[in-house]
């Protein structure tokens, strides 16, 4: 790895990629496009991506969370976030006759299809992520009898499986890289028949934020992560700031969380910002660290991201069905 030459003089280290991903510019533009089409309310099943402020803007423009379907009236638009859900939640929408648009995470019904075949074979799944997340929520549903949830290196020791030559790994796709492989490390030594996936699980965003961090931090006097208290992958690149060799981290919502006392004898801070954070609040931040002399922003790019996911079918299908009315009108 190149280190950055040492200087006195006080700057910023922004890494890049940082901020939207794919899946989560997706999210978000579908409730933005299902209030456009068919007006307030549209519902949202649990926060669409982990962002108060994302979250805050939507309700403004008529988005009503919720936390289970049935809390949307009979008949009413529903929106699944891009964490996904899992079958459970589907019958229940479907019951209350919900219309509903599917903003899952394409890489997150990726590991979901790959819970439903490997549940088919028979396996048992060790799920590797956080208990009560969401994401892991959907997966487990899928097929709950062969899922077994691991929560951190430290569970595999007393983790008793029905067929100890019959198990894959899955994991959470927000979670930090070098813990779960050191979790499917300890995995393979307790079951040594241990299969892995077709692919790695966690998401190139999330892999592509921390490899940014682990670049920029041991130059870092203080490393500010932007991002919300619930969203795994924004927690994360704390924790990697500080393995990577900053002298501190800390997360913060927005500029004015900032805290006066992180600044004694910083140099060089560093900045970046988890997968569902919109720029405009990194933004805020530089502004902030700009007025306490960290004027001087140098990017420190590791990747560049192109991805890009269609909308929701269902999105797609109204789009078209709106185009077409438009059509007839001329």
């Amino acid at each position: 790895m190149e280190t950055m030459p040492e200087t006195s003089t006080k700057r910023v280290l922004l890494a890049a990629p940082r901020g939207y991903c794919a899946g989560v510019d997706r999210a978000v533009i579908a409730v933005e496009k299902a209030l456009e089409l068919h007006g307030a309310p549209v519902y949202v099943r649990k926060e669409i991506v982990h962002n108060k402020y994302v979250v805050e803007t939507l309700a403004d423009r008529g988005a009503i969370f919720v936390d289970e379907t049935d809390q949307v009236p009979e008949g009413a638009r529903v929106v699944f976030s891009a964490h996904g859900v899992s079958p459970a939640v589907r019958a229940a929408a479907e019951r209350r006759s919900l219309q509903t648009i599917d903003a899952t995470c394409p890489l997150v019904t990726k590991v979901h299809k790959e819970a439903i075949r490997f549940a088919r074979d028979e396996r048992t799944i060790l799920l590797i992520g956080h208990t009560g997340h969401e994401e892991v929520e959907g997966t487990a549903g899928e097929a709950p009898e062969h899922t077994i949830v691991v929560n951190s290196p430290d569970d595999v020791d007393t983790l008793e499986v029905p067929d100890p030559e019959n198990v894959v790994w899955l994991s959470q796709t927000t979670l930090s890289v070098d813990e779960t492989m050191e979790t499917v490390r300890r995995l393979r030594d307790r079951f040594p028949a241990l299969q892995d996936p077709p692919s790695d699980d966690i998401c190139y965003a999330t892999q592509n934020r921390q490899v940014a961090v682990k670049k920029l931090s041991p130059e870092c006097d203080l490393v500010i992560v932007v991002g919300s208290a619930n969203s795994s992958n924004s927690v994360r690149l704390v924790e990697v700031a500080l393995q990577s060799g900053a002298r501190a981290s800390y997360r913060v919502d927005r500029a004015s969380e900032i805290d006066e006392a992180w600044f004694d004898g910083v140099t060089t801070v560093g900045v970046t910002s988890g997968a569902s954070v919109p720029e405009i609040l990194v933004r805020d931040v530089l502004d902030a660290l700009a007025a306490r002399g960290y004027e001087t922003v140098e990017e420190v790019r590791t990747a560049t991201e192109d991805l890009m996911f269609s909308l929701p079918r269902e999105i797609r299908a109204d789009l078209k069905a709106k185009e077409a009315e438009r059509a007839l009108r001329a």
